[in-house]
């Protein structure tokens, strides 16, 4: 267990760096929305870049998951991000595939693709290399739908952990992209 009571960044940089601390908490968060969405009889497919198939696969890991998970795209080129998931040539120019409206259109394409009621995605620097001043490794978007209501974020890992090794941040992107969806979801079954 981690304290983090006279550091909290150092709490969060060891919790991170700790594979097999984070690859556990994954282990429960997954487990939790996936069958959260399971009660809920909701259909969800997934787009992934960086993380390259690993939020697939975490989903996958809980019995039952077929009951939900319709399937998932790897999304590793741009010609892939624009043939199969729709994302524009014009959204990729002038925002690059690190954005958040690249992440959004990824989203939106998956959704529509697999017809699915949410949908999961994401893209980003998992590194080593890659990064630049504006996007450092660790740059990182999610984009999450349900119906009509999308949530997107930058995860900005290297601001909240440091300097992360790419495993750690293919990891730390799959746990926060399942806490995402979990929000949404939630917020949205208050609203009914």
């Amino acid at each position: 267990m981690c304290n983090v009571k006279n550091n909290p960044r150092e709490g969060r940089e060891s919790f991170a760096q700790d594979a097999e601390m984070l690859s556990k908490s994954l282990d429960i968060v997954t487990d939790r929305v996936v069958k959260y969405i399971m009660t809920r009889g909701i259909s969800l497919s997934t787009a992934e870049s960086c993380t390259g198939g690993m939020l697939a696969e975490r989903i996958t890991s809980v019995p039952g998951a077929s009951e939900i998970f319709a399937g998932g795209v790897v999304s590793y080129s741009e010609d892939v991000k624009k043939k199969v998931l729709g994302v524009k040539k014009e959204t990729l120019e002038k925002h690059t595939v690190y954005s958040a409206q690249t992440a959004s259109e990824m989203s939106r394409g998956v959704m529509e693709l697999m017809g699915t009621d949410a949908s999961a995605a994401v893209t980003g620097i998992a590194g080593p290399g890659g990064g630049t001043d504006d996007k450092p490794v660790g740059t990182v978007f999610v984009s999450v739908r349900y119906k009509n209501r999308e949530e997107v974020k930058d995860l900005r890992l290297y601001e909240e952990y440091g300097s992360l090794d790419r495993e750690t941040i293919r990891l730390l992107t799959v746990r926060s992209a399942l806490e995402m969806l979990e929000q949404l979801l939630v917020s949205e079954s208050e609203g009914e």
